[in-house]
């Protein structure tokens, strides 16, 4: 009558997923990419050791269009030069070495592009830019110094900025 279990945590996660889209920067979008081409490669792995060929290239499809239409469209290869053409380059190898990966069932190819989008996912994260001032404050000492000044209490700030040292 209600529909199945799974298919309502399957609802959840999806709405999940796309909350976190909608409020993630653009540099956290491209850790979600990384990450998802990388959990599409792992169920194919398994997948293909399962012996379950529909699920195998449907999970390998869904890496290559993460890799083809998310990592590599995004790039920009005017403004990234010689950095972003190599990144082409690479994540179109990566898509050929997944269809060959489905067409001869070797998930040692599966394996070595995993490594490949975890080290690039690595080292996006480590370039994460830093967060900003108010982020790294203690939450009160943040509220007090971006609260607007009213002009009957200014005879308090320098009780005010004695709080925020304490």
């Amino acid at each position: 009558m209600f529909g199945s279990t799974n298919s309502g945590a399957n609802a959840y996660a999806k709405v999940g997923v796309e909350t976190g889209v909608v409020a993630a920067s653009p540099h956290k979008l491209v850790v979600m990419l990384f990450e998802g081409a990388m959990v599409a490669i792992s169920s194919a792995i398994q997948q293909m050791q399962a012996g379950d060929v529909k699920a195998k290239g449907k999970s390998i499809s869904k890496a290559i269009t993460i890799i083809d239409e998310g990592l590599r469209a995004s790039l920009d290869k005017k403004v990234g030069g010689e950095i972003a053409l190599n990144l082409d380059a690479l994540y179109e190898y990566m898509s050929s070495r997944l269809v060959i990966a489905n067409l001869k069932n070797q998930p040692a190819i599966l394996d070595e592009i995993y490594q490949l989008l975890k080290g690039l996912k690595d080292a996006w994260e480590s370039i994460a830019p830093a967060p900003a001032v108010a982020a790294a404050q203690p939450p009160a000492q943040a509220a007090v110094q971006s609260a607007p000044k009213m002009p009957a209490y200014d005879s308090l700030a320098p009780m005010q900025s004695r709080m925020v040292k304490a």
